[in-house]
This record gives structure tokens, C-alpha cells and sequence, in this order.
């Protein structure tokens, strides 16, 4: 697959199993997220990989979290599962550095790109994977449990493996109504 193909296919694997990334195949997939745009070269990021029992110690991250919000028992026990998605799951973190040139925002979007870049190397290389947030992402319990600074923000989840099912091809979308020109 070529890179321009690659970009306009793009789309998330949701379902996802064993086996995840080779040892290689991950070195590939972290380096990628090493290329792509970072003004000041910062590196404002940190990658969290969580697989076999990582992938456990990282649910009970999620269910300690759903406990601490007073989240309902059907919650808690969807929490302890959801890392368990894929074999591999990894954590994006923006690593906020103070820098007079590069604020805040500029270090959560070049955090982002490296997600998508990494969802992109997982892509080309045959694997499939799936860009998740959601409330874990902003909870402050989930900060604490991964030792993150009060400045740092988690961009992503970023679970990649096999697919299990092809997905149902988008259709490409209009860019027209997005574009203005001055």
C-alpha cells in the first residue's frame, strides 16, 4: 500500500485480537511517532505499552478510577475488560515543557500526530488499530495511577492487533464544505 492510498483509506479497526505487534513491528510503529512535526524538537510525549499483563495492571488503573467517580458496578466491571481489546495498548501522553516559542496546545497537537502517525505505521504494516479516548483520558485517578504531572494530558489510547473483521470500506468524504479560501 502506498502512503497516499494509506492516508485516504484510513479508518479505525475496532475489533481487534492476538497477536499484537512484533517486537519490530513496534520498534516500527515508535519510531514513526518520532517523525512527525515538532516545533523546538521538544519530544512532547510519552508512550505507555501495555501487553500481557500490562494490559491487566492498566484495566485495574480504570477500575480503581471508575470506583473513585462513584461509576455503577456494571461500569467498573466494563473497565477492568476494555484494555483487554487488543494485545497491545498504548497510552499517548503530552508532556508539557514551558518554552517561550511552544505553548500548550502546539505540544498536544504534535502528541496527537505522533498517535496517528503510529496508528498509520500500525496500518501499513498489516495490523489494525483504533484511536480511543473517553473519560479515563481526563480522569484525574488514571493521571495519578501512570505518574503523570498536573500539566501532562493523555491524548489517546492508541490499541493496536489483528483485526478480526474486515471493515465495511467509508465512503470518501466531501472536503468541499470544510475548505474556504480567502
Amino acid at each position: 500500500m502506498d502512503a497516499i492510498e494509506l492516508l485516504l483509506t484510513r479508518q479505525s479497526c475496532p475489533r481487534l485480537s492476538a497477536p499484537g505487534p512484533s517486537a519490530e513491528q513496534l520498534e516500527t510503529i515508535l519510531s514513526a511517532a518520532m517523525r512527525v512535526p515538532d516545533h523546538a524538537n521538544l519530544s512532547p510525549w510519552e508512550f505507555i505499552i501495555a501487553e500481557d499483563d500490562g494490559l491487566s495492571r492498566l484495566g485495574q488503573v480504570y477500575v480503581d478510577a471508575a470506583k473513585g467517580a462513584g461509576a455503577s458496578e456494571e461500569l467498573i466491571a466494563k473497565a477492568a475488560k476494555m484494555p483487554l481489546r487488543a494485545p497491545t495498548v498504548i497510552t499517548v501522553v503530552a508532556k508539557y515543557q514551558q518554552h517561550p516559542k511552544v505553548p500548550l496546545l502546539e505540544q498536544q497537537l504534535a502528541a496527537g500526530c505522533a498517535t496517528m502517525a503510529m496508528q498509520q505505521a500500525a496500518f501499513a504494516q498489516g495490523l489494525g488499530a483504533i484511536w480511543r479516548t473517553g473519560d479515563f483520558a481526563f480522569n484525574p485517578d488514571v493521571h495519578k495511577a501512570l505518574d503523570l504531572d498536573s500539566q501532562d494530558q493523555i491524548v489517546g489510547f492508541l490499541y493496536i492487533g489483528t483485526p478480526t473483521i474486515a471493515a465495511t470500506k467509508k465512503p470518501a468524504k466531501d472536503f468541499s464544505p470544510f475548505v474556504r479560501r480567502l
